[in-house]
């Protein structure tokens, strides 16, 4: 029993140091940085990343991390790089090297070729006085406190904060080339986000009974009953040929409630929010987050080409019930 709180204690410890190493890179986010994001966003050829070992392994998930989200990027082995491989690089590529002490002997040959082509260097390194340092245009430091190796020898911090300066580059990337929903499905579309966000409207939808609905005219304490019932939030008003006149929300409601407005004798019609916010039973589900994000809202009331009521599409049904989306409900 102490063997397994020993063991349980020391996976906790690994957890807390690597933790920390990630945490330790935000106050080193600067302008090197964002010269780095600005030169990568402006870059015309590649860009083609290098490391060996456990360095390498990081190249290469920050490779099919850039290039399933915009940015073209290629792994080069440094050893196959010097027997022949360097010639896929070009002076309008850009090489990002990751090595945590700069001085790997197999990086050296790539560092001083690629210098030769003329293509920009950008290391991610724990050494800023190192080889590999003194060599690249721009350099990220990924330096941490120390590994999580009893011995100090396994990368294992190291490489954990070069992965997550991996990440916010190529997060950092997105938001440069305002990557959206549909551009994620064109490099994803056998995956099961990618067909997800293909499919359309009607596909996700909530329909029939479902739907918080009322009639013009109805009391507003029915429709509240209504927004109780169903609880998602709002209620939608229709005409009894289902042609969509309204919204209200319980935000709607909180704020008559504060304000001392009186329910008695008022009809829906009074307090709702005329022509909501709708789309299309046709649009696909990415154009739909992506319009969702646009108008900082969780759910949309679906219409067909009339203008007709058909449903509604909440985040939660698209991406999977319970998952978490921080996004405020307001139209």
């Amino acid at each position: 029993m102490s063997n397994n709180r020993a063991t349980i204690q020391r996976a906790k410890e690994v957890l807390k140091i690597e933790a920390q190493s990630i945490l330790s890179l935000v106050d080193k986010i600067n302008g090197t940085f964002t010269r780095a994001v600005d030169l990568i966003f402006q870059c015309k050829g590649r860009v083609i990343i290098t490391g060996i070992g456990k360095s390498g392994l990081i190249g290469r998930k920050i490779v099919a991390t850039l290039t399933s989200t915009g940015t073209q990027a290629l792994f080069l082995h440094p050893v196959e790089g010097i027997h022949g491989d360097l010639g896929i690089v070009t002076k309008t590529d850009i090489l990002l090297a990751i090595s945590n002490s700069g001085e790997t002997r197999e990086l050296m040959p790539i560092i001083g070729s690629v210098k030769h082509i003329g293509a920009p260097i950008i290391s991610f390194t724990g050494v800023l006085s190192s080889t590999l340092a003194k060599n690249s245009d721009i350099v990220i430091d990924v330096s941490v406190e120390k590994e999580a190796c009893p011995f100090g020898l396994a990368p294992t911090s190291s490489s954990t904060a070069a992965l997550a300066m991996g990440d916010a580059l190529a997060i950092a990337l997105i938001y440069k080339r305002k990557f959206r929903e549909k551009d994620f499905y064109k490099f994803h579309p056998g995956g099961s986000l990618g067909v997800r966000l293909k499919a359309t409207v009607s596909d996700a939808m909530i329909v029939g009974d479902k739907i918080p609905r009322v009639f013009s005219k109805a009391g507003v304490r029915q429709a509240i009953s209504e927004i109780d019932n169903k609880n998602v939030g709002f209620v939608l008003i229709t005409d009894r040929k289902n042609n969509l006149l309204g919204i209200l929300t319980d935000g709607d409601v909180r704020r008559m409630i504060s304000r001392g407005i009186s329910f008695e004798g008022r009809t829906i019609d009074d307090v709702m929010t005329a022509n909501p916010k709708t789309i299309d039973e046709k649009a696909s589900l990415a154009e739909t987050v992506e319009f969702m994000q646009k108008k900082e809202i969780t759910s949309l009331a679906v219409v067909n080409e009339k203008k007709k009521l058909k449903g509604y599409v909440h985040l939660h049904d698209i991406f999977g019930r319970g998952g978490s989306v921080n996004i405020s409900l307001t139209y």
